[in-house]
């Protein structure tokens, strides 16, 4: 079967919208308070709304669907640049330390800064710690860059390794810091380190959204370019890609993204592995092609595993990190097996 034809894409496209808009649907009727489809509409038309069901569909559950679609297509995108800068399919962003670095200045904000800062309720008491996350996330992409340039170029294998080195490292001073808190905040930083969209609002979503509408047209105007790069260096450079130039830059593309997203929603790993591996095997190789059904498949799995972590163990909360990774590893391990025969 060809790859990439109009109505092969257009079919998929359509399949996965479909399994979204299910997903949401499910999502904005199921929890702790069940509404009726009738609900639903009537809140979201403002037709004799409860207040009880604005409270739940607009400060709630929407807020939060629409981050776990906006997160799903972040990493999703992102995963598939970093695979395709490393040219290699086991790549993940997490690897380049962007949710590490993440992770720490959100430890250390709360340990140092979040009781002596006195924000009242206006838009840094919501968005003070997206903001260190962001932060931490680009001081892990400058470290980055800083040591993973080899005779002034951006080397793939050694940006790899130099993003687990990172990882590690930044891993390692949250663990540290995290043993200085208190239990409660502990406890905070816990839920945010596994992954977690339970704080979602609309601000997070209005940060969020420059990002998006900045980095992703790029990213996709750079679709042939990434193709090229998956031939060999030699061979891209003949072709006249000037690729530690176009390296540097897609990199940093791809740490915006994931950055916007980890400094609202946590740590959540997998999501930039499967998703573009699941595109290539919907519509090929092409980047053009494969990048939006890779975006696609990453807000389905971020929302599915939202719903299930909400509803599958309610009146417990399972945060979303914990499973797409109860699904991601078996997957790897797959991935890894597959990649040795």
């Amino acid at each position: 079967m060809r790859f990439n034809t109009p109505r092969r894409l257009t079919l998929v496209v359509t399949a996965t919208l479909a399994l979204i808009l299910v997903t949401v649907y499910v999502s904005v009727t199921n929890g702790t308070f069940d509404m009726s489809v009738g609900d639903v509409l009537r809140t979201l038309l403002r037709i004799n709304p409860l207040p009880e069901h604005d409270l739940v569909v607009f400060d709630f559950r929407l807020p939060r669907i629409l981050i776990a679609l906006l997160v799903g297509f972040g990493l999703g995108i992102a995963g598939s640049v970093v695979q395709g800068i490393t040219r290699n399919g086991l790549a993940d962003p997490g690897m380049l330390g962007i949710n590490a670095g993440a992770g720490m200045a959100i430890v250390l904000f709360m340990l140092l800064l979040r009781d002596r800062l006195n924000f009242k309720d206006g838009w840094l008491s919501f968005m003070a710690m997206p903001m260190f996350g962001l932060l931490g996330g680009l001081a892990a992409a400058l470290l980055i860059f800083i040591f993973a340039q080899s005779r002034g170029r951006l080397d793939p294998q050694q940006l790899i390794l130099v993003g687990i080195a990172v990882s590690s490292g930044f891993g390692a001073v949250t663990l540290y810091l995290s043993l200085k808190m208190s239990p409660s905040d502990f406890e905070a930083a816990a839920v945010w380190l596994a992954g977690s969209l339970h704080r979602s609002n609309w601000r997070y979503i209005t940060a969020m959204l420059p990002w998006f509408a900045l980095l992703t047209p790029y990213i996709w105007y750079k679709s042939r370019t990434l193709d090229v790069m998956q031939l060999r260096d030699d061979n891209s450079l003949g072709l006249g890609v000037k690729l530690t130039r176009e390296r540097q830059w897609l990199v940093l593309a791809a740490v915006g993204l994931v950055a916007a997203c980890v400094s609202v929603s946590g740590s959540i790993g997998f999501v930039g592995l499967i998703a573009p591996h699941i595109a290539r095997r919907l519509v090929g190789i092409h980047y053009r092609y494969m990048m939006p059904i890779s975006g696609l498949v990453g807000m389905t799995m971020v929302a599915l595993g939202d719903l299930i972590g909400r509803t599958i163990f309610a009146p417990a909360e399972l945060a979303v990190g914990v499973v797409i990774s109860i699904i991601g590893v078996p997957y790897f391990v797959y991935l890894l097996f597959k990649s040795r025969a």
